[in-house]
């Protein structure tokens, strides 16, 4: 399993603690400092079956960047660029389990989806 984590973030610790308790092995990536290429977060979009927006944090300043996009198929590569080059935007943790299922970990539903 991987999960993508901002270590600031509260979301991204219960995450790693859930985890931890449940015996799993997983690899840590700081997206923050190993920002994803637009190849690896075209793959985890489609792996969520989200569209860009629907994973954009629009609380952050850097949110400025999308600010004037509309939430179109022809805006989506704009979208996609744009987290790609402010990746705080990205809404976390994001894990990806064993056999490709992907989710945004926020609540312990989507939590579940991914644990044994």
């Amino acid at each position: 399993m991987a999960i993508w984590i901002n270590p600031a973030c509260s979301k991204c610790r219960l995450a790693t603690e859930a985890l931890d308790a449940a015996g799993v092995e997983y690899t840590v990536r700081r997206y923050l400092d190993d920002p994803p290429t637009r190849a690896e977060l075209d793959e985890v979009l489609g792996r969520l079956g989200l569209e860009p927006w629907d994973v954009t944090r629009t609380g952050e300043p850097e949110a400025a960047a999308v600010a004037a996009l509309g939430r179109t198929p022809e805006d989506r590569d704009a979208w996609v660029q744009a987290l790609v080059d402010h990746p705080r935007l990205i809404q976390r943790p994001i894990l990806t389990a064993d056999d490709g299922t992907t989710v945004i970990g926020r609540d312990p539903e989507s939590l579940a989806r991914v644990l044994p």
